[in-house]
């Protein structure tokens, strides 16, 4: 089968949309790559005009009709769907081609996408907050794809005592800068606790918590060590302080950290529990009290620790890489049509 992939690639490091190439092609499928952010013109430039923002927008749907005019695939993948018009998905579709759409992020401009779903033939979605959206407006056909782990990337490593030194901690968050993380970390600064993720800057200069920043951008390969070197990794998911949407999807991190064998305290995040167990495949948190217990607990028994995070590793390599979410999709593509 010839699947054409529409995605982000970031030109710094790998990301979710090489993982999900990456699992087409072992699966025995022809990729077809498309980079949906191809602009030509700068976005500086775009953001002050809507219509030359347009304009760009037509060039990139141009383009990825030539791609499948000259390529013909069997089925186009869509990750995202905020750049491909309501327009393209038609003509892909009256050429033949099965036209897919995965949500993946937070809902923060949903309204788009609600717009152009009953267009495509199939909807997949990252987290089930979309699915309770797209169900609000009557589309009632999306189905629950989670995003998941790559074993070949996402793996324990080994770590001298100089790693350990420089990038092991007790307690480590690896991610963005939110004023809610801040809040809630701040209540954990007393421990030996490290921060590394971009925006953390923003801190106010007097936050306990500037003292635990380590470093900013980290590359996978970093962040391997650093969950290999430390002993509690905690997950906290992005969710709009003016409660505008809700957000219960579970991050690719939480898949990524559980890979790679590591210790994990995740926040009370709905769909991470609708695939995970608590206290056998990692611990959920639900306030920042309950956060501090556990710390100190789980830092007293590291034997409890070393057999969860032995339990989560084997539940997501079984269950939850990326190669299981192309098979899933595909086999109810497949089975449809």
């Amino acid at each position: 089968m010839k699947i054409l992939f529409s995605g982000h690639h970031n030109p710094h490091f790998i990301t979710i949309t090489e993982y999900l190439e990456k699992a087409i092609q072992s699966l025995g499928h022809e990729l077809v790559i498309f980079e949906d952010r191809q602009h030509k013109i700068p976005g500086r430039i775009r953001k002050l005009s809507p219509f030359l923002n347009q304009l760009d927008l037509k060039i990139i749907n141009k383009k990825i009709l030539s791609i499948a005019e000259v390529t013909k695939p069997d089925i186009a993948i869509v990750t995202g769907g905020h750049r491909i018009s309501r327009e393209t998905v038609n003509k892909l579709k009256e050429r033949g081609v099965v036209s897919i759409l995965w949500t993946i992020d937070a809902p923060l401009n949903f309204q788009p996408l609600i717009d152009i779903a009953p267009i495509y033939d199939y909807i997949f979605c990252q987290g089930t907050e979309a699915i309770e959206l797209f169900t609000g407006t009557g589309i009632i056909d999306a189905q629950w794809l989670p995003m998941a782990c790559d074993p070949e990337y996402h793996y324990p490593v080994y770590c001298s005592v100089a790693d350990k030194e420089k990038f092991g901690s007790d307690i480590v968050f690896v991610g963005s800068y939110y004023p809610e993380r801040a809040d809630l970390f701040e209540r954990i600064s007393m421990f030996d606790f490290a921060i590394w993720g971009p925006g953390w800057d923003s801190l106010d200069r007097h936050s306990p918590l500037r003292r635990c920043i380590r470093g900013a951008h980290t590359t996978p390969d970093k962040w391997l060590t650093i969950y290999s070197a430390s002993k509690i990794i905690i997950s906290t998911h992005y969710h709009d302080r003016q409660n505008r949407f809700p957000v219960y999807q579970a991050s690719p991190r939480v898949f990524e950290i559980l890979s790679c064998g590591a210790f994990q305290l995740c926040d009370d995040q709905r769909d991470v529990f609708s695939l995970f167990k608590d206290g056998e495949d990692l611990v959920k948190f639900v306030d920042t009290n309950d956060l501090i217990k556990k710390i100190n607990y789980y830092l007293a028994h590291p034997e409890e620790r070393k057999e969860i995070a032995a339990k989560g590793r084997q539940n997501v390599i079984e269950n939850h890489t990326y190669v299981h979410r192309i098979k899933k999709l595909l086999s109810y593509v497949c089975c449809e049509t």
